[in-house]
């Protein structure tokens, strides 16, 4: 495939991935970075564009919709996940990532499908003291692979019960730990002109995906934005497991 092709393969992903994270406030890099990998063959090039896109996406949101950031859940989720990473740069330093990821991503589906079933049952309720345990643990893998995020959901979709405040809040802390790896890859002289040149390239496909996220954001009730929510989570943990 010429450049131009696989810019525009990764174009297109980009804005399905990004408009679902736009309505939702997650998923849209882990979602992608298969697909990017895919076409690319360029595990750098993927983690990096990817990365440096969700940071733009999540500054656009909270810069957007700051007033509606709940404080003190964000203060929770920080305070908290914080505790467990620490544990994960010593206890899983030496197991077999590959194994844990699958684990992982066995585990997000059964708890996603139980979100599920409990919505379509009309049996859901608010977040309890395992949810905390879902912050602690998805520190504690977040400083295995940087990947804690699901877990993370897990609480904040419980706790978070308005979409507009799910979505602020968990932007918002996208926003700080990319923030986090701008200054890494900053740092690690990854900005290049070639990197320069495809982002370029591929910010009207992500504008396009925010606008179309913001439009389906605005239309869909509670209800469904949870079930939408808990569907993509699904999804992330089938993409872990079988990644």
């Amino acid at each position: 495939m010429s450049a131009l092709t696989i810019l525009l393969l990764v174009g297109a992903v980009v804005f399905c991935t990004h408009m679902l994270e736009a309505v939702t406030g997650f998923g849209c890099t882990v979602l992608a970075f298969p697909l990017v990998l895919a076409v690319t063959g360029d595990i750098g090039f993927s983690k990096i564009v990817l990365s440096i896109l969700a940071w733009l996406l999540a500054l656009y949101i909270v810069s957007t919709q700051f007033r509606r950031i709940n404080w003190r859940q964000f203060a929770v989720i920080c305070l908290i996940a914080s505790a467990g990473m620490p544990f994960g740069f010593l206890l899983f330093r030496s197991l077999d990532s590959l194994v844990l990821t699958r684990l992982l991503g066995g585990f997000i589906v059964f708890s996603a499908g139980l979100q599920l079933w409990r919505l379509y049952a009309g049996r859901y309720g608010g977040a309890g003291p395992l949810g905390y345990l879902y912050l602690f643990v998805g520190g504690v893998v977040h400083g295995v692979f940087a990947t804690g995020g699901p877990l993370i959901v897990l609480y904040s979709a419980r706790k978070l019960t308005g979409k507009s405040e799910f979505r602020a809040t968990m932007c918002m802390l996208w926003a700080t730990l990319n923030t986090l790896l701008m200054i890494r890859y900053w740092s690690d002289g990854q900005f290049t002109p070639e990197l320069g040149r495809d982002l370029l390239f591929l910010l009207p496909f992500l504008a396009a995906g925010i606008l179309v996220g913001e439009f389906v954001h605005s239309r869909v009730d509670e209800l469904l934005f949870k079930k939408i929510v808990f569907w993509t989570l699904g999804a992330v943990g089938l993409i872990m497991l079988f990644l």
